[in-house]
């Protein structure tokens, strides 16, 4: 039986994608609290999908490739190419890092595990980034220590996104309403208390029941410490608007038991990332923005 300190010491190491190589030093420097670590991942990233709408930058089409890197150490080397200053101070909007969600949740794991500080990525759905519909989104789950529970945390919303959503500065531990995680999505729609069509991203309106699954399986990725890309497939991911059959629908409904409470299944999904191939990250995954296959942690 696995303690919950056990647990806990697993998700304060570094993984093969947050661990920050040769820079985990100065990453072992940075201030230990969480709001700082935010504070310091918010002056380094822009979404580049709101770069221009919300910041009035325009990403060069050279630069759209930082979205792709994955490891956090590839992400601090091209942070500092791109400004060469601690990583304490905040750089203007057209010097930080192009990404998406993914990119912010990476580096505040990467600065929170260098802390030793309990942290997971987790996958579901944003409920107020697009009002009507939940988008597509990845954010952090962080130990408060002192009141000995798990907080939600989402390092995306600066001062910039939350005065544009009309959202409290309490993005530290978020209200249960604004994020719906792979497995309350799924479990929603397949009762009919949610309508599938509302879950998936807004960018080539893909969105349909097979878009919590993706998500499943990228949610027991995140909780076994893997952070791929938003856009990589693998295993028994759906396609687009693909229909599940029977035996699919039972597979999922199996991981969205499982992702539900991952404290209590974290025996299982490590299992699960040990043996089963339908979900476990393999060494390369196919890279559907760029059509082609990659390397995870390269």
């Amino acid at each position: 039986m696995t303690t919950r300190q056990q647990i806990l010491d697993f998700y304060s190491q570094p993984g093969a994608i947050t661990s920050g190589g040769r820079y985990a030093d100065l990453l072992e420097r940075l201030p230990h609290d969480v709001e700082s670590l935010v504070g310091i991942v918010q002056g380094l990233v822009i979404h580049e999908f709101v770069a221009s709408s919300f910041y009035g930058v325009s990403i060069p089409d050279q630069r759209k490739s930082e979205s792709h890197i994955r490891p956090a150490e590839s992400m601090l080397e091209r942070i500092f190419v791109l400004a060469d200053r601690p990583l304490t101070e905040p750089r203007p909007p057209e010097r930080r890092l192009a990404g998406v969600c993914r990119h912010y949740m990476t580096l505040l794991l990467a600065m929170l595990r260098a802390q030793r500080i309990p942290a997971r990525g987790r996958c579901g759905f944003g409920a107020r980034l697009n009002p009507g519909f939940f988008e597509d989104h990845v954010l952090c789950e962080y130990w408060n220590a002192s009141e000995e529970r798990w907080m939600m945390v989402d390092p995306q919303l600066d001062e910039v996104w939350r005065t544009r959503l009309g959202i409290s500065p309490a993005v530290l531990n978020l209200p249960p309403d604004w994020f719906v995680t792979a497995a309350d999505a799924w479990t929603q729609c397949r009762a009919g208390h949610a309508d599938p069509k509302k879950f998936g991203i807004f960018r080539g309106d893909l969105r349909g029941l097979w878009f919590p699954a993706v998500n499943l399986i990228h949610e027991v990725a995140l909780l076994n410490k893997m952070e791929p890309l938003r856009w990589d497939v693998w295993g028994a991911m759906p396609r687009p608007n693909e229909s599940l059959n029977n035996d699919q629908v039972a597979f999922f409904d199996e991981l969205a038991v499982l992702t539900r409470n991952p404290g209590e299944s974290f025996e299982e999904l490590r299992r699960l990332d040990e043996r089963d191939d339908r979900v476990r990250v393999p060494d390369t995954v196919f890279n559907v923005l760029l059509n082609r296959r990659e390397k995870v942690a390269a």
